[in-house]
């Protein structure tokens, strides 16, 4: 049987057409090939041609089997739309405003490629299959083989184990868990001690809730719906402007005006001149392999989180460059490490203060301006339903649920710091 062709990374592929040569106006930069120019040409214009100046877009719809030649209507605003949202969330690419030129005859966008990273894996690639194990012992589980049907975890069948299938309404590993012994045969008087696994495979849960805090008082609280994440932005996105996004399917999550909230003349104020910088706001979306984000407005936007470089001073995020709040894996094996009494609850909630620079040792967090928690719902569902040993080493459902049922109740009220 001939083995199934293996999918190039956006990468990869954009530099292997770059190199063909096929597509007018896409070329490589500068000598050392680390940054290419694109078109783009808005479809509006009169001389826009579908064959040309879509034939790029057109063939990244194609290679990700989103367009089908005579059976797909032909859209190229859509696929326009969908190579761009690829490069925004890529952490391979980052644009060069300055080289780019849009208001020419033939407009073009010029991007850095930037280095590999040690792992030489980006957002879009699946992590490497995960397990959350913990050892404990009983007696009186009923052993087959290796791994054994357990009705307290809603394990269906065996051959449900097997296929490390999850629950197609959580999108994640759920209730499954399994038992088995680590010698691999059944134990009569329970003295082998077994694991309990919870199968973790590539996460496809990828909504957000987001809260939004004014100096520390609610005013959003939303879930995206929307594999492409969400916008936090002053004001809409302007219809039809692809210079600044073009149509994007990611949810918008507009900044309310000051006066939502009884708010101090003064910082009203302040409120008032803060958010005028926000338009354009920042892209959060949740991958297989972590919770990002981008940045595309003026203001600067500082952050808090698991994998924040620093815990007392400011963490800043750079302008158009993806940045990465949470990894997966690491949360999964801090979720392990949880469950087996051998470290802290793992962290996965995200803080993001915009105008001002957090975390900031000499402000409370209820004081500043706009705070943004950003909470991976994945992360929620995966800690509450995994087990824990209990005082007399039997395992047990973790529920304690601050969000209340699937990660929808009350918000989290924002700690004192």
């Amino acid at each position: 049987m001939e083995e199934p062709v293996k999918k190039m990374r956006l990468r990869e592929w954009l530099i292997a057409q770059i190199d063909s040569g096929k597509y007018a106006g896409l070329t490589w930069e500068n000598e050392d090939k680390t940054m290419f120019r694109i078109p783009w040409k808005h479809a509006a214009k009169q001389d826009y041609s579908l064959n040309e100046d879509a034939a790029l877009f057109k063939a990244w719809a194609v290679y990700k089997g989103k367009y089908r030649e005579g059976r797909d209507k032909a859209d190229p605003t859509t696929w326009k739309t969908r190579l761009r949202c690829a490069f925004n969330k890529s952490t391979d690419f980052k644009e060069v405003p300055e080289r780019s030129q849009l208001d020419v005859s033939e407009p073009y966008k010029v991007y850095h490629i930037q280095a590999e990273p040690e792992t030489g894996r980006d957002s879009e690639s699946p992590p490497p299959e995960s397990r959350v194990i913990i050892q404990t012992s009983r007696s009186s589980v009923p052993l087959r083989n290796i791994v054994t049907h357990h009705p307290q975890f809603g394990c269906n069948s065996e051959s449900e184990a097997r296929d490390g299938r999850v629950n197609s309404r959580e999108g994640l590993a759920g209730d499954h868990v399994y038992y088995w012994s680590n010698t691999g045969t059944p134990q009569r008087d329970g003295s082998a001690p077994l694991s309990i696994v919870v199968p973790t495979p590539q996460i496809s849960d990828l909504r957000v809730r987001v809260c939004l805090f004014y100096q520390g008082q609610l005013v959003v609280d939303v879930t995206t719906s929307t594999p492409d994440g969400c916008f936090l932005l002053q004001g809409q996105v302007p219809l039809g402007n692809e210079r600044i996004y073009g149509p994007c399917t990611a949810q918008q999550v507009p900044f309310p005006p000051p006066g939502v909230i009884p708010l101090p003349p003064g910082i009203a104020e302040a409120m008032g001149r803060l958010l005028p910088h926000l338009e354009r706001g920042v892209l959060v979306w949740v991958a297989p392999d972590g919770v990002f984000i981008k940045r595309f407005c003026q203001g600067r936007v500082y952050w808090s989180g698991p994998l924040a470089q620093h815990t007392d001073r400011p963490n800043k995020l750079d302008r158009e460059r993806t940045c990465k709040l949470l990894d997966t894996p690491i949360f999964l094996k801090e979720l392990q490490d949880y469950i087996q009494g051998a470290g802290p609850k793992p962290r996965y909630e995200i803080d993001l203060c915009f105008g001002e620079e957090f975390p900031d040792a000499s402000q409370l967090k209820t004081r500043k301006l706009i705070i943004a928690q950003v909470v991976p719902l994945f992360a929620v569902n995966l800690l509450h339903r995994c087990p824990r040993m209990g005082t007399e080493g039997r395992p047990r459902l973790h529920t304690h649920n601050t969000m209340g049922e699937e990660g929808q109740g009350q918000p989290h009220p924002l700690p004192q710091r």
